[in-house]
């Protein structure tokens, strides 16, 4: 459980490093986003490779944090910078968490 946890914490420090990034674009970015962007990556990466220690399996890890991350990206991005969200990109967030939900699911049928 202790690995899940630790995948957690790379998911949450992965996405607010990635929705920093959008700071350390355009005419004026800003110096402080850079060190939150390498900190928070640093910091995922580090997680990470403790979940999978704790015996979470590699396929299912970067399975859950890619497509939790991708989710709160896009939902952050829609709600905090007004980008769009259509009806076409809401189905595939659907096929995103189905997927991944499959993926758990055959994990744990193979295992028992």
């Amino acid at each position: 459980m202790l690995g899940y946890l630790f995948l957690g914490i790379a998911i949450a420090t992965e996405v607010i490093a990635t929705t920093f990034l959008k700071f350390t674009s355009g005419d004026n970015p800003k110096w402080w986003a850079y060190l939150i962007v390498v900190v928070g990556y640093v910091a995922s990466f580090a997680a990470l490779s403790l979940s999978l220690g704790r015996g979470v399996p590699l396929g299912i890890a970067y399975a859950i944090w890619s497509a939790v991350g991708v989710v709160a990206i896009v939902i952050i991005s829609w709600v905090f910078f007004k980008e769009s969200l259509t009806w076409v990109q809401i189905a595939g967030i659907v096929l995103v968490i189905g997927g991944v939900g499959l993926l758990e699911l055959g994990g744990a049928r193979t295992a028992a």
